[in-house]
């Protein structure tokens, strides 16, 4: 089974994705901001990272950049979140090592396929 480790501040959100993603079989781990979800990396591994962009102590370019230093999630899929649109935003994630990026919001069912392709699994 993959872990996904859900990332965001917000609690309603972090609720509706994992929910989501448990629907369809997904282990979810949820971690409030980039700080909690570093702290987990360190200590355990999951196959893909799903942060929000904006968040407080951490945010998601910067757990991007955080977690491709450790070697456990030099590889491991980052997907962001985000209500913004920019261009500019969206070149800083990738230089960071994002793997990709979802403008909320999103349907369940847009969520469900893009990590199925991401983590290479047939329906």
């Amino acid at each position: 089974m993959n872990t996904i480790l859900i990332v965001d501040d917000c609690t309603s959100t972090r609720k509706i994705v994992s929910a989501t993603l448990r629907g369809i079989g997904f282990e979810v781990v949820e971690a409030l901001d980039g700080a909690e979800a570093l702290d987990f990396a360190n200590k355990g591994e999951c196959d893909l990272v799903l942060s929000d962009l904006n968040m407080p102590n951490m945010n998601g370019i910067e757990l991007t950049r955080a977690l491709r230093k450790l070697v456990q999630y030099e590889k491991t899929p980052v997907l962001l979140l985000t209500t913004e649109d920019c261009q500019d935003k969206v070149e800083e994630a990738k230089q960071a090592g994002a793997t990709g990026w979802l403008i909320k919001p999103f349907a369940p069912r847009v969520l469900q396929k893009t990590i199925k392709s991401v983590l290479k699994i047939k329906d």
